[in-house]
């Protein structure tokens, strides 16, 4: 019998409990998160002004090298720890210059970095970690292993120039403590290519090593910043998006005086950069908190809105654009615009610990005031302009009363309501028509301009749709992204041995439209899950299609009598025969240009249309499954999307995930 007495208390000391519980200190999924937490770190010494480079390297050991060429850090003895300050940043807990915050004078009061974990949770989920700092003429190294045991100690190595500073760290992720060992190439790309953004006149490089053959790199600067960025998410040199008025940018930051005013009652250096505008065809928004992207936005996305809105309401009443009886909301000024935003805040409070959602309150208030007097003053030097976004602004006010006055009569009728969001087809046949459900509001605006209107409709899904494998059929319509798609199909849930009535059926074909990622397949499984459980009429008469958007664009140059040439490729294994083919024609490497598609969103209408949409030339998998299969089918359905299913998941997967192709 287990006795319970003082023995049984296990005290953690040091790193031990990120060992122990690592999900509690960073994401598991990949090793991604921790090496961010090093360039988190090179990219606060730049936002502090002392780095003008920061360099990422990934090895092909799998370990991961961040250099900058910042101030180094202090590796003289600690005053209270005794110990080299290098070696306490990366061996306690909470340990670093991001806890001086209530100035706005610290090392780095505006760093990313906000639970004081930092380096020394990357410290504690590797093999092995190196640190090289050249500071006060001296090069100085030292060594860990095994999950942040010294097992080098600080040792100077060698002499450079008093100029000549700054940090190479280099990792050994432990992969026993994560699902997937590899790094995630497409996020750590679109991290470093956002630290260019919010640090004009830093450069950014990232080097992947390669065996027998030169590193492949990739180097992002954006000496215009944000203004820059806004222009490359809406489009490129070859199709632009037309914007309804010039885009506005600005920065403006609190100077900590109790002088009165809007910003007085904020710290010293808190503000924010921005620049928005607006357009009728595709959107972007893209925010961070003090360099770190979030992705979910949160409150200081609010409050830029807030700001714009209060600028743009005041501006149309002061000229009296407003028609009698149209009151402004936010979402009338705001539902088209396209913004990049960067918010400085001194001591900011995050949704969960990957921080991709900002709760700070005060957020709201502190870019609102920042943004809204610039604007305004704007507005009434460029009257023109801003009587264009009261115009837009008015007549989106007038649509929205009047679609609240349609839905108040339909639903008298007793007649079904079509989704809003929903970009229907002006065709009558529904077995002539096909609807597209698409992942993500800007994939759907790229969607809508490249569909043919006569016979595609397009339904832009906002986030994942809910696992309705083990939904009770009585709650099923409480989710909105799934009670659209069965208002806008035209057929009600049912049961694979019911016989439901397929009259009101509005599409012959209903086409599935996600990223070429995990997360794109997890949004297939989760739409195809839908399907099989609640609508499985629609699978057994062939109804249901996946696109297959492609991961490459190939270009190839014009020669001789032939023009510029343009292939896609699906995967890799298509890349490279695309590649050999070109090369057997005489066509050099080095003129091939191969672009990687992050998403649907990065793709142009053009691009859409001619890979995905036109059925010329798209590829769409059909999803065939006959009456005799489906039993199997359901069966596998329930062993990978049921929730008690968790044990033969994992046998699954031990027996078959060998077999499984991602790219992640």
């Amino acid at each position: 019998m287990n006795q319970y007495n003082e023995s049984s208390i296990r005290v953690l000391k040091g790193l031990e409990p990120v060992r122990a519980r690592p999900g509690m200190y960073t994401r598991t999924d990949t090793p991604t998160h921790i090496i961010q937490e090093i360039i988190d770190n090179a990219a606060d010494e730049a936002l502090a002004g002392y780095a003008k480079t920061l360099a990422v390297k990934i090895h092909l050991d799998g370990s991961v090298s961040v250099e900058d060429d910042g101030r180094g850090i202090p590796v003289g003895p600690h005053p209270t720890e005794k110990e080299p300050t290098v070696v306490v940043v990366f061996t306690r807990l909470h340990a670093g210059g991001k806890f001086d915050k209530t100035t706005g004078d610290g090392a780095y009061a505006f760093s990313g970095g906000l639970h004081g974990v930092g380096v020394s949770v990357t410290n504690a989920l590797s093999t092995r970690l190196a640190v090289t700092v050249k500071r006060d003429g001296e090069i100085s190294s030292l060594e860990f292993a095994n999950g942040g045991v010294l097992a080098v100690p600080l040792t100077v190595t060698g002499k450079c120039a008093k100029k000549d500073t700054g940090t190479l760290v280099r990792a050994w992720p432990d992969a026993s403590f994560f699902d997937s060992p590899r790094i995630s190439l497409n996020e750590m790309e679109r991290l470093l290519r956002a630290k260019a953004v919010l640090l004009p006149g830093v450069t950014v490089k990232l080097s992947l090593e390669r065996e027998g053959q030169p590193d492949q790199e990739k180097i992002w600067t954006y000496p215009n910043g944000l203004p820059q960025y806004l222009a490359e998410l809406l489009g490129d040199d070859v199709n632009p998006v037309e914007t309804l008025v010039p885009a506005f940018g600005g920065e403006r930051y609190a100077d900590g005086e109790a002088s009165g005013g809007n910003t007085s009652t904020f710290a010293k250096g808190e503000g924010a950069a921005w620049v928005f505008t607006w357009s009728e065809g595709t959107l972007a928004a893209e925010s961070f908190v003090n360099l770190i992207h979030t992705a979910q936005g949160g409150t200081h996305e609010a409050g830029l809105k807030a700001g714009v809105f209060d600028a743009v309401k005041s501006f149309a009443e002061h000229h009296g654009l407003l028609p009698r009886g149209v009151q402004l909301r936010q979402e009338d000024v705001c539902g088209r615009m396209s913004f990049v935003l960067s918010a400085r805040i001194l001591d900011p409070q995050f949704q969960g610990q990957v921080k991709e959602k900002l709760n700070s309150r005060e957020a709201v208030k502190l870019v609102s005031a920042m943004v809204r007097d610039p604007f305004e003053v704007w507005l009434n030097s460029h009257v023109e302009h801003g009587k264009a976004l009261a115009e837009l602004a008015s007549r989106a006010a007038a649509a929205r009363l009047k679609s609240a006055q349609k839905v108040e009569k339909r639903k008298q009728s007793s007649v079904v309501v079509l989704p809003g969001k929903l970009s229907d087809a002006s065709g009558s046949n529904p077995e002539d028509l096909e609807i597209f459900l698409v992942e993500g509001d800007s994939a759907g605006g790229s969607a809508k301009q490249a569909r043919d209107r006569e016979t595609q409709a397009i339904l832009p899904l906002r986030g994942k749709v809910l696992n309705t494998w083990e939904v009770e059929p009585e709650r099923l319509y409480a989710n909105n992204e799934v009670h659209d798609i069965a208002v806008a199909l035209g057929v009600e849930r049912h049961g694979f041995n019911d016989h439901p009535d397929m009259s009101g059926l509005r599409y012959g074909k209903v086409v599935v439209m996600s990223d070429a990622d995990v997360d794109g397949s997890h949004i297939q499984t989760l739409l195809l899950t839908l399907f099989f459980k609640h609508f499985p009429q629609l699978v057994e008469q062939g109804r249901i299609h996946i696109a297959q958007p492609p991961l490459y664009r190939v270009d190839v140059p014009a020669r001789g009598k032939k023009p510029m040439r343009r292939f896609y490729a699906l995967d890799d294994d298509e890349l490279v025969a695309i590649q050999d083919r070109l090369v057997r024609e005489g066509i050099k490497q080095e003129a091939i240009e191969v672009g990687r598609f992050k998403g649907l969103g990065e793709m142009n209408p053009e691009q859409l249309r001619e890979t995905a949409m036109s059925p010329a030339t798209r590829r769409v998998l059909p999803v065939r499954v006959t009456r005799d299969e489906m039993e199997s089918a359901v069966a596998m359905f329930d062993m990978l999307m049921g929730k008690g299913e968790a044990s033969a998941r994992r046998e699954w997967m031990e027996l078959k995930g060998n077999t499984v192709e991602a790219d992640i």
